[in-house]
């Protein structure tokens, strides 16, 4: 969900009064190349890229979501489906 100008420039103030001084954790399916797209602003996103990644360590997580498996969507016969499959290995 994009940010309004005032309320990146907010978060950027948060980043770097703690750059290099405390931890912080995000979690983003958007790339860094996307993130001018979030914080309305290249350059405000090419900032806090490089604060965030200076010291960083970057975690990639892959394989199924399981808040995707356990949305609605997929109706509750597949939840249980799943959840007995679970519960059998």
């Amino acid at each position: 969900m994009p940010f309004d100008v005032d309320g990146a420039r907010l978060l950027y103030q948060v980043i770097s009064d703690s750059y290099e001084r405390r931890s912080v954790i995000f979690t983003t399916n958007v790339e860094f190349s996307r993130w001018g797209t979030v914080f309305a602003d290249d350059k405000l996103a090419a900032a806090i890229v490089d604060r965030v990644v200076h010291h960083g360590r970057l975690v990639e997580f892959g394989g199924p979501s399981h808040r995707l498996e356990e949305s609605l969507m997929l109706g509750k016969s597949g939840r249980q489906r799943r959840r007995r499959a679970r519960n059998e290995t």
